[in-house]
């Protein structure tokens, strides 16, 4: 790969005129960040440079997420109601949590990781059969989704598998991590079967309530790998964001820099072998009445790597190609009244992503927009 011969390593200007060929120069490499990486760059190129880390106070306070543990909860009530009192005030208060004794074996938790590890450092030629930024295939491997529409990029590579309600052929996944996504798949879907029992009965429904409207009936799994970065005080792993679904399960690798936005302050998620970390998403707040929070988070940037996460996003009907996505979100009937009216308008998935997606990760929340 002639990384010197695009213009992308040495310049570090980063005007109107020069910024797309930039941005298209690094995309059709398809070797993303790893190929820079490999290629020996040890300066960012400017694509990569966020003007804004330099302003912000990276000062992180000393508070910890809460640990949520499931041991014992199904045959122990009072344990079961202690615990959902824990879920109940994590999802009002900071929007995430970790799960330890979840059910999902650590040695599948480790294989996954070894087997996305294993996809991104594939030869480039390997790779490429699955670079692709047509998102209606279920099985893509890119850099940063949005790198043209935020024309900004972050350090990070993605494999891509869309795993449900209809999941890809075997032969569509890569060989090299194939069996273990299929099924670490399905054990994310179980375990977020569980996890939507336990909010339910935390907002005082019924435990099935969130599963009888299907918002587990899709799981988008994203591989995330970031290699180790040469200067990683001016980018970033993934920038800012609240999710846009409704449930999302994280699985991270030991080396961290996941933060938390609360109270003002960036929060350290420091790594738990073992623990899978639970956040809610936009939709599930809104349908929620405010009630859980759907919470800012970014991942930063580091000399060491590479940092590999599995991000798996569980939805409704807005990964399933099939549907139109045309079912209705609003606040749930049963926990309104008149001291706790509605705050949102019922929208459609497709039409909260597009609202999401067309501000871009420019710092702005979408939530308010369905705001009645």
């Amino acid at each position: 790969m002639e990384v010197t011969n695009t213009g992308i390593i040495h310049g570090r200007t980063d005007s109107d005129g020069n910024l797309q060929s930039e941005l298209k120069a690094f995309d059709d490499t398809k070797a993303g960040v790893k190929g820079l990486v490999d290629a020996g760059v040890r300066n960012l190129p400017p694509i990569f440079i966020h003007q804004q880390l330099q302003l912000e106070n990276k000062s992180t306070c000393k508070a910890c997420i809460p640990i949520i543990d499931l041991q014992g909860i199904e045959n122990d009530s009072k344990l079961r109601a202690e615990t959902i009192g824990n879920i109940k005030e994590a999802s009002e208060k900071w929007g995430f949590f970790q799960l330890v004794n979840h059910g999902i074996p650590v040695n599948v938790m480790d294989d996954m990781i070894d087997g996305i590890r294993r996809f991104h450092e594939q030869s480039i030629e390997v790779k490429k059969e699955y670079y692709s930024r047509d998102l209606t295939k279920k099985v893509v491997c890119l850099s940063n989704f949005g790198l043209y529409f935020l024309k900004k990029a972050t350090w990070r590579d993605t494999l891509s598998c869309a795993m449900a309600p209809h999941p890809p052929d075997t032969q569509e996944l890569p060989q090299v991590c194939r069996d273990v996504v299929i099924d670490y798949s399905k054990q994310v879907m179980r375990l977020g079967l569980t996890v939507y029992g336990l909010l339910s009965e935390a907002l005082g429904l019924n435990s099935s309530h969130l599963k009888d409207m299907d918002l587990a009936e899709s799981l988008l799994l994203m591989g995330h790998y970031s290699p180790a970065c040469p200067e990683p005080e001016l980018t970033m792993n993934t920038g800012g964001h609240t999710d846009s679904n409704f449930l999302t399960i994280l699985l991270q690798d030991r080396i961290g820099g996941l933060q938390v936005f609360q109270e003002n302050q960036w929060v350290d998620v420091p790594p738990i072998h073992g623990a899978l970390i639970v956040n809610i998403g936009d939709v599930l707040q809104l349908i929620s009445n405010d009630k859980f929070k759907s919470v800012t988070h970014r991942v930063l940037a580091k000399h060491v790597g590479p940092r590999i996460s599995v991000v798996c996003f569980l939805s409704g009907d807005a990964y399933d190609q099939s549907k139109n996505s045309s079912t209705l979100y609003g606040p749930i009937k049963e926990l309104l009244s008149k001291e706790n009216l509605p705050i949102y308008r019922e929208t459609s998935l497709k039409d909260y992503l597009a609202q999401y997606f067309s501000k871009g990760f420019n710092g702005t929340a979408t939530l308010p927009h369905f705001k009645l």
